[in-house]
């Protein structure tokens, strides 16, 4: 078991104040490493502390408005500072707008764009360079969503976001596999969070949704614990450029 031990490693969790992201960061920080969360909220970040506290490693929190473009880079500044280096980086960060395409606006467009695909790259490009410079090899997990593979109405922006984040990446796993630099995706099925609690309140989505998952149930923020473990584990040292559905079997119906 000790491939899958994170201890002595620094993980950043972008989105680590509530769903999925808390579940992810909690799952590292089980697995040994020492856990920074970032999220626009400091209620929800010093909460997310305090789980992580259960755990030996030593957690810390960054507040931080990923759609402000220079927020990486000062993530990366603060990390560094107060912990070290970051050898593994978990961008969970989302941002939801349900409406019409014909509704949506141009500034709904970008706000969505840069939270998810816009900060993805500016995290991955400042980690990478870091490690690269330190010659440490790392591992880069980037979240997904089923969006990127179905379409779901009203959510034009956030499908075309999650769809770029899978193909930013192949292409980044490509590009840096000879520095040691493994970059994945998960990809979550229908988990009840506040992203998508509007859907999981209309009687006929969560009919429709449910119907279709094999499993039978909606996922919970601790069923990504295992993949998020693996990919950034020496567990899948020879995985990279692959998105891992966590989805109760909804891709495979």
């Amino acid at each position: 078991m000790d491939r899958f031990d994170l201890t002595g490693k620094i993980a950043l969790v972008t989105g680590g104040g509530r769903g999925l992201g808390r579940g992810m960061a909690l799952a590292l920080a089980e697995a040994g490493a020492d856990v920074v969360v970032v999220s626009r909220h400091q209620a929800e970040l010093d909460e997310t502390v305090r789980q992580l506290h259960a755990h030996k490693g030593q957690p810390l929190a960054v507040p931080a408005d990923l759609s402000i473009p220079d927020a990486p880079r000062e993530i990366l500044t603060t990390v560094h500072e107060e912990l070290g280096p970051v050898d593994i980086l978990v961008h969970a960060a989302g941002l939801q707008v349900r409406k019409p395409a014909l509704e949506l606006t141009v500034d709904e467009w970008d706000k969505v764009q840069s939270v998810h695909l816009r900060a993805a790259f500016g995290l991955t490009q400042a980690v990478a360079r870091d490690l690269i410079d330190r010659g440490t090899a790392g591992s880069l997990i980037l979240v997904s969503s089923l969006t990127s593979n179905i379409g779901v109405r009203n959510t034009s922006a956030y499908s075309a976001a999650k769809s770029g984040i899978e193909g930013l990446m192949r292409t980044l796993a490509l590009e840096w596999a000879p520095h040691g630099i493994r970059v994945n995706a998960v990809t979550p099925g229908f988990f009840h969070t506040e992203l998508t609690d509007a859907m999981f309140q209309d009687p006929e989505r969560r009919e429709w949704m449910l119907g279709r998952i094999p499993l039978g149930r909606a996922g919970d923020a601790d069923d990504l614990a295992g993949a998020t473990i693996f990919l950034a584990s020496d567990a899948s040292a020879y995985v990279t450029g692959q998105a891992i559905p966590v989805d109760g079997g909804w891709l495979a119906g």
